[in-house]
């Protein structure tokens, strides 16, 4: 071998070497990168379940146990006598079908609302657009009371007072202003393209938004209705103000929460906990899409 291949051979043998030292430190820090996305998802679904489980667990525990110290992780035995005497509490039933009721109709109306408002102000350019997403950002800012006692009163001289629809329409209107800036903002990516693909093979604009655009942004159309349930599940404040006889689980709870006991208590937050997790799952594959998988 002569002097200069020896002397190409020596040149190219370190940077090998320097190639393949960094393709190891890229797939080590790859590997950590990785390492700490799956570290924080563990925390936060740590965070998240840790109360449910604790919930849970003090619901399906002997009142015995959950006054006992210290707690044990798992209920032993599986007692269900917290749950049956806190639905057997006179009004839980039917607070609990009311609560359902303005949920699923706040969800309703909150949704044909907020659709065609924000696929407006997302596709066209019109005066007062940019105050009209204003406005709504401030009445969101609105503290409840200043909302609730004067629906409060006109539902009084209406004589709709103490009627869970109106409930529904307070619950509407507290969450209307999000649901139509999250939509539009959904609708806003939707690229106008697809709309204009869709009228060049012969589809009027309407069909265009049913058939094209709509499917697109269902999963931010689930990720504010799922915000709009879980918003009127929890609300407690104008519950309290435009119900007597008729209130929701939430006001009904806190109205007699003073008086309950510590087993009551945890199985009032685990029964306030189960709609919302069935709501959630039903709609869950929605959300997944927005990550690009289907779960069917």
């Amino acid at each position: 071998m002569s002097a200069e291949a020896l002397a190409k051979e020596s040149l190219s043998r370190p940077s090998a070497q320097a190639w393949e030292a960094q393709r190891r430190r890229d797939k080590l820090l790859l590997q950590l990168r990785r390492a700490g996305v799956y570290a924080l998802a563990i925390l936060i679904a740590v965070w998240i379940l840790f109360p449910i489980l604790l919930i849970a667990n003090m619901a399906f525990s002997t009142p015995q146990d959950v006054r006992a110290f210290p707690k044990s992780f798992f209920p032993n035995p599986i007692s269900l006598d917290s749950i049956n005497f806190f639905l057997s509490t006179e009004g839980i039933i039917r607070a609990t079908g009311n609560s359902i009721f303005v949920a699923l109709l706040a969800v309703v109306l909150s949704s044909l609302l907020a659709v065609p408002g924000g696929y407006a102000i997302a596709r066209y350019v019109f005066p007062g657009r940019d105050a009209i997403r204003l406005v709504m950002l401030s009445v969101r800012a609105f503290p409840i009371v200043v909302l609730a006692v004067p629906l409060a009163v006109i539902f009084l001289q209406l004589g709709l007072f103490d009627q869970p629809f109106t409930l529904a329409l307070m619950h509407t209107a507290l969450t209307l202003p999000t649901t139509v800036l999250v939509i539009s903002s959904v609708f806003a990516s939707v690229p106008y393209e697809f709309e204009e693909a869709a009228q060049v093979f012969g589809c009027t604009p309407l069909q265009a938004f049913w058939q094209v655009v709509l499917p697109l942004a269902l999963p931010g159309i689930a990720a504010s209705a799922i915000l709009t349930f879980v918003l009127s599940w929890n609300e407690v404040f104008a519950a309290i103000l435009l119900t007597l006889s008729n209130r929701t689980l939430p006001a009904h709870i806190l109205y007699n929460l003073d008086k309950s006991s510590d087993p009551f208590k945890f199985a009032a937050a685990f029964v306030m906990l189960v709609p919302s997790m069935i709501f959630i799952f039903f709609i869950r594959r929605y959300l997944f899409n927005m990550w690009g998988q289907i779960n069917k």
